[in-house]
């Protein structure tokens, strides 16, 4: 089909020869939607979930001065952002074919569009999607009781990092989320022994949380990778409460109970260092 008029002509047939991984391999609807589904989560355990993610995380980002993000890559995917609402896959096109697919990892539908032109098919996936959440929306996940929640229970509410809020909730029987109360997302952490939990999102990944307990075994404080949490803000000359010991039972020694003010001071003297060393 003609792109700018109601014709018909016959396209030049082309061999992308050592480019042809880039556009000339040819699939089929069907085969699209199991690769489709496959970024929508359903692997069948051929690829670590984690990987998925790491997958599409952006890396390269289309970044026009002056307006949010729209497109970026990541491994091997195309990541589209609209608004915050995410869609992962690629598009690929030769001359008189072109290919769109678009998955959103956040409820695993996707669509696949094959069509026989050299243009005209821009944002036709992303409307198949946005008709289907209309029309069939995600069923939601009927919610339950779980006992084994109340263990942990203890830990929730409020915590303080000098004087941000923070707000701390139970995702499962063994995994937590500490969130800054001025944000929408916090990070998530999965349990590892008693008292014990490690980062496994955000940039936190990898950071232990440990509760820390007073001699009598009520809890003292969150320790954070050193971050001191406490259930009320930091008094002005306050720091982290001293003769409080770990499980291990070991005394925390005062110099790693540094308050907010502390670290800011320290990074003040970091930048004035690095001033001088330019000059």
């Amino acid at each position: 089909m003609h792109p700018q008029a109601d014709l018909v002509h016959v396209e030049p047939t082309h061999d992308a020869r050592a480019m042809a991984p880039a556009g000339q391999l040819w699939s089929t609807v069907e085969d699209l939607a199991v690769w489709a589904a496959f970024l929508g989560g359903r692997t069948q355990d051929l690829l670590d979930p984690a990987t998925l993610v790491e997958m599409a995380r952006p890396l390269t980002l289309w970044d026009e001065p002056g307006d949010p993000w729209d497109l970026a890559h990541g491994l091997g995917l195309m990541i589209w952002n609209d608004g915050g609402r995410r869609t992962v896959g690629h598009g690929g096109s030769m001359p008189g074919f072109r290919a769109s697919l678009r998955v959103r990892p956040s409820g695993g539908d996707g669509a696949v569009v094959l069509c026989n032109a050299t243009s005209g098919l821009t944002g036709l996936a992303e409307d198949l999607l946005d008709l289907l959440a209309q029309h069939e929306p995600a069923a939601q996940e009927p919610w339950s009781v779980d006992p084994g929640e109340r263990s942990l229970l203890d830990l929730t509410g409020e915590w303080y990092w000098g004087p941000e809020q923070h707000v701390l909730s139970l995702v499962s029987t063994d995994e937590l989320e500490l969130r800054p109360l001025s944000m929408t997302r916090g990070a998530r952490f999965r349990a590892t022994g008693p008292d014990r939990f490690v980062g496994v999102d955000s940039g936190f990944v990898g950071e232990t949380l440990e509760v820390v307990r007073a001699a009598d075994g009520s809890i003292s404080h969150l320790d954070l990778a050193t971050y001191c949490f406490t259930r009320t803000p930091y008094a002005s000359a306050r720091r982290c409460p001293v003769g409080t010991t770990s499980r291990a039972g070991t005394e925390r020694p005062a110099a790693a109970r540094s308050a907010p003010g502390d670290d800011l001071s320290l990074l003040a003297r970091s930048v004035r260092s690095a001033r001088m060393v330019d000059v």
